[in-house]
């Protein structure tokens, strides 16, 4: 299955099952606002022009701004995403996560995040969950991939 951006990315029944069975939860869609760069950049201290002066980007080739990447890899997370009213207090804590970003995300794009089961382990008194996460643009590209576990 593709992703299509024309498709509501919030449905009201959050289980989908993927190729393989796999539970899918998605997670609301979200446009990267100049209000969002600007929080962001105070929420983390980077003060490179490449993520706050259009004419910076702009002579290095870019359209617009560019979005820090921990800025788009924070849209696909156990949060806001609609597993987290399945999942509920089962989920105790992130263990680990893994991003490649794969293409660039500008003021203005608009992110599709969606996460899939890809592994579940029992252990003796709990277990751990692995989500892969995928994170397209509003024209349907993958822009960022990789993993969270939770336990």
């Amino acid at each position: 299955m593709t992703f299509d951006p024309a498709r509501p990315s919030f449905r009201p029944d959050p289980l989908v099952r993927g190729p393989q069975g796999r539970q899918k939860f998605y997670t609301n869609s979200r446009t990267q606002t100049e209000a969002l760069f600007g929080a962001f950049q105070l929420a983390s201290g980077d003060n490179h022009p490449i993520h706050y002066d259009r004419e910076y980007c702009k002579a290095r080739g870019h359209r617009d701004m560019l979005a820090h990447g921990l800025q788009v890899r924070s849209r696909a997370r156990q949060g806001p995403a609609s597993s987290r009213h399945i999942i509920g207090d089962a989920l105790v804590g992130l263990l680990e996560q893994s991003s490649r970003f794969l293409k660039p995300v500008y003021c203005g794009d608009t992110l599709y995040p969606m996460l899939e089961v890809s592994e579940l382990k029992p252990g003796r008194t709990t277990g751990t969950v692995t989500l892969k996460l995928t994170i397209h643009n509003q024209a349907g590209v993958l822009v960022c991939d990789g993993e969270h576990k939770y336990l």
